[in-house]
């Protein structure tokens, strides 16, 4: 009797999460008919519209991968361009429901601003850029130098940080967006600018004469990114957190958009449980429980959606580092599916 007790108390747990989707952010995007995500102005790689205004990027996919996996339909994912120091204002007024956008998971972030970090889509860190006609090798010879940066970003932090730590001076110019700073620093009004590695090596190419320019070796900070939602809804911060990690789970496992209809049928125990042909956890989301052969099917997974936006297929042609998966001497990683 005993058992059978926790055995049903294990499954009224389980569904509670699904009873609950009708009245939270998840119930609101189903009547709304789309997936409102909060995006960059534009970042080469993570964000930016094509010539006919379609958003692509690597965070793009995480939103597209949301509005599969609640529509079976990537076009249901909205997006709103914001500046850095508007994007968790926007999310806290929900102006959106989700940030896949670049931000940096913090403490202070965490505490009091009534937004929650998901997941770690990216491991980056802050650097510099210079003119190599200044002839700077090192960001520790940055020394009394004038370095643009963007308002409202961890940029501004670290950097005052980094020259207290070397006892250095510095100019700080600081300006209201990204764009602004970088077209400051291209003007000559700055020595150096500074953001996180990803996008310098993304900016740099939007500069009139990028080889000449350089980005120093230092790495000043750690940035995990990924997408922020509101506090206060578990659901729908499961819901985007276990999508982030699907697509990393399915790079794990060899599950890719190409041979998603074969390991459909696979008969490995893990393969099944991840792809809803063993367990409910969709529908414990509120989701069906085909919902990672949907979004894998659509925007392919971690590995793949990497390489097309940031790697050797893009123009950025990144090494993965710290985000190759954990096998592979990188630190992504997924809890597993079970």
């Amino acid at each position: 009797m005993t058992r059978w007790i926790l055995a049903l108390a294990a499954t009224a747990a389980l569904a509670t999460p699904a009873m609950a989707q009708g009245s939270g952010t998840l119930g609101k995007i189903r009547e709304r008919g789309h997936v409102i995500c909060g995006t960059s102005p534009g970042v080469a790689g993570f964000s930016i519209q094509d010539a006919t205004g379609r958003w692509n990027g690597f965070d793009i996919d995480i939103c597209r991968a949301l509005a599969v996996a609640v529509f079976d339909d990537q076009d249901k994912a909205k997006f709103v361009s914001l500046t850095s120091k508007d994007r968790l204002i926007a999310l806290q007024a929900g102006e959106i429901d989700v940030l896949p956008r670049t931000t940096t998971w913090t403490l202070s972030r965490n505490l009091g601003q009534g937004v929650t970090f998901t997941a770690v889509n990216y491991y980056d860190g802050q650097g510099f850029m210079v003119a190599k006609k200044l002839g700077v090798d090192s960001a520790a010879r940055l020394g009394g130098a004038s370095i643009c940066v963007a308002q409202g970003t961890t940029s501004e932090l670290n950097m005052a940080d980094y020259f207290r730590k070397l006892g250095l001076t510095y100019e700080p110019a600081a300006f209201g967006t990204s764009e602004e700073a970088l077209k400051a620093y291209e003007s000559g009004r700055c020595d150096a600018y500074t953001t996180d590695i990803s996008a310098l090596s993304a900016v740099k190419l939007k500069l009139a004469d990028p080889d000449g320019h350089a980005i120093l070796p230092e790495v000043i900070s750690k940035e995990p990114l990924g997408p922020w939602v509101r506090t206060g809804d578990e659901a729908w911060f499961n819901l985007v957190r276990w999508t982030v990690l699907a697509l990393i789970n399915a790079e794990e496992l060899g599950v890719t958009k190409a041979n998603i209809a074969e390991m459909a049928k696979s008969a490995n125990p893990e393969i099944r449980r991840f792809l809803g042909q063993d367990g409910k956890f969709g529908e414990a989301m509120g989701l069906s429980n085909d919902w990672v052969v949907r979004i894998i099917r659509a925007v392919g997974n971690y590995g793949e959606s990497f390489e097309r936006h940031l790697g050797q297929q893009s123009r950025l042609k990144l090494a993965r580092g710290p985000n190759a998966l954990w096998t592979q001497g990188g630190l992504q990683y997924s809890p597993p599916f079970r």
